[in-house]
């Protein structure tokens, strides 16, 4: 693996990092993001069209870039995790975790035995075999396991989850909190602002890492959250930054008259 700083480190040091979502599977838009200097990537395999093979391909321009290279999954699946891993990512995102044992089973399927239940196998993680001791050992040392609080049952089962040994933190997915709350998109409705304020009492009191994915590409909720406490942040999505330009620069040139 590259020389990258740890994420894991910054997690454990109570660091604010910013990172940002891939849906579009054109290396140059790994590129672009990378360079622009958040300080990790996570490519989406949940809500796009996102195959392994591209993946595997994003995953190495982000690394090759100095970027630590996230993978969010379609679901808690071993076999999936197990493939993206081999494939390069420096750890996974893992959707609707919403219990301890869901957590537990996700950081099994990143860890090899006797930890956990990962099947081994010779790919490009592990140097295409050339290397699987070292990779063996950066595994324990810096993967990466960040559970996604999704639905109100992950709020109630918070403090369960964020204390399965192996997850490195969690980010709430405010789109799916609000809609299991039946009132999806309403991020200021009471129910959401309630699960919100359960979300924070336990990170404190657990000494949890939160997250947190400000999907709209506006700065200021962006820090509003990190003044909230948030430590792991998502910033925008590739495509809702390019829909914001093209959107906001062509309706400021059509409102001039000419």
């Amino acid at each position: 693996m590259a020389n990258l700083q740890s994420l894991r480190e910054s997690l454990r040091s109570g660091k604010v990092t910013v990172g940002s979502w891939i849906t579009l599977a054109h290396p140059a838009i790994a590129e672009i993001m990378a360079k622009a200097g958040f300080d990790w990537l996570v490519v989406d395999l949940e809500h796009s069209v996102i195959s392994l093979r591209e993946a595997e391909e994003l995953i190495r321009v982000i690394e090759s870039c100095g970027l630590t290279p996230l993978v969010r999954l379609s679901s808690n699946d071993a076999v999936q995790i197990k493939r993206v891993m081999d494939a390069g990512a420096y750890g996974v995102i893992v959707p609707m975790v919403n219990s301890r044992e869901d957590a537990e089973r996700a950081v099994a399927a990143v860890r090899y035995p006797p930890i956990g239940k990962r099947g081994v196998g010779l790919a490009r993680a592990q140097g295409y075999g050339t290397r699987f001791d070292d990779y063996k050992a950066w595994l324990e040392r810096e993967s990466v396991v960040i559970v996604q609080v999704e639905h109100i049952k992950a709020v109630e089962n918070l403090s369960q989850i964020v204390s399965a040994d192996g997850v490195d933190g969690f980010m709430v997915g405010p789109y799916d909190l609000s809609g299991s709350l039946g009132v999806p998109g309403q991020f200021e409705h009471p129910r959401m602002v309630e699960a919100l304020a359960e979300v924070q009492k336990v990170a404190l009191a657990r000494k949890a890492v939160p997250g947190y994915h400000v999907v709209s590409p506006r700065p200021e909720l962006v820090i509003e959250k990190i003044k909230e406490g948030y430590k792991f942040i998502a910033y925008g999505i590739d495509m809702l930054f390019l829909d914001e330009m093209c959107r906001c620069g062509l309706m400021e040139i059509r409102e001039q008259k000419w």
